[in-house]
């Protein structure tokens, strides 16, 4: 073998024998076209329960969870579905739309006022009966 030297040497010194180095211009420019936007994925985590309550309740509490360890995951888009039956997922948060522009986070079909997230959060709406839109 002609080098027998270690990898990372072996492309220190092609890149110092092309003129690139800890000094000079990138070898690899940045890329021409603009990046996309971010889009919105959706993970589906699997899990057993005896009842349709207990999993919307166990399906609300992993979302909490996962919001607050990782603040970008969508709470507003948190469903539940049979497992053999995805097309018949159901919201876990109300999402009504609120006067400034806030969404409400309570959980679907809440009775009472909604309200913004945080404490003391924006209240609105007539506080009797099940969530409207």
């Amino acid at each position: 073998m002609r080098d027998n030297t270690s990898p990372h040497w072996r492309q220190r010194r092609a890149v110092g024998a092309l003129g690139g180095g800890r000094d000079a211009r990138p070898l690899i420019g940045p890329p021409r076209r603009p990046t996309r936007p971010h889009r919105f994925f959706t993970v589906h985590l699997g899990f057993t329960a005896p009842s349709v309550v207990e999993a919307r309740e166990l399906a609300v509490a992993y979302a909490e969870a996962l919001n607050l360890l990782r603040p970008e995951v969508a709470l507003g888009a948190a469903a539940l579905s049979p497992a053999d039956a995805w097309q018949r997922a159901e919201r876990l948060f109300c999402g009504a739309p609120g006067p400034d522009g806030e969404r409400c986070v309570d959980v679907a079909d809440h009775p009472g006022f909604h309200h913004a997230p945080g404490p003391g959060g924006l209240g609105w709406g007539d506080g009797d009966g099940p969530a409207r839109d």
